[in-house]
């Protein structure tokens, strides 16, 4: 498609169309240069394929942590339970130690786990791709624990708790 294909879309309403779909909330987490967790909130994650286990992701190219992701081997997609409302706050905040008193574990190639989650990923980086603002993330699922619990769910700028059956302010 070439720029002139490219039609002339309101970003503010491109956002608000988006938000009309639901997704699960995680956490990304790896190492960076210096061995130490690095982490994200993100609402971009999504299944690829069944056979290979792939799932992706994307982060913006202006993130804080962009350098350590896109030098990683490996990284850890941590989904969040209706209850981690305030860990999903913490990890999208800059300039904090997002890790400070969390009590996390390695994963199995390092990647930082957090102490609780939904359901856990653990992915060798498999592939990196160009998408506008944001690199695409692909990654091959090694590890992976379903807790069976109700994940956090986004939705229209808010969490949603009990399934889904109503809003929570942020």
């Amino acid at each position: 498609m070439s720029e002139s294909d490219d039609p002339q879309i309101d970003l503010g309403e491109f956002r608000r169309a988006l938000s009309c779909f639901a997704t699960g909330v995680a956490v990304v987490t790896t190492n960076d240069e210096n061995n130490e967790p690095v982490g994200m909130t993100v609402s971009s994650f999504n299944s690829v394929s069944l056979d290979p286990p792939l799932v992706l992701w994307s982060i913006a190219n202006d993130a804080q942590c962009y350098d350590s992701f896109m030098k990683a081997e490996y990284f850890a997609v941590n989904v969040l339970t209706m209850e981690q409302q305030d860990l999903s706050s913490r990890f999208a905040t800059r300039g904090i130690d997002k890790f400070d008193g969390l009590g996390y574990r390695e994963g199995l190639h390092g990647a930082p786990i957090l102490p609780e989650y939904a359901a856990c990923f653990e992915c060798g980086t498999e592939y990196r791709y160009e998408g506008g603002d944001h690199k695409i993330i692909v990654g091959r699922v090694l590890h992976l624990e379903d807790r069976e619990t109700d994940p956090l769910i986004f939705y229209r700028g808010r969490f949603l708790k009990n399934g889904g059956s109503g809003p929570e302010t942020p």
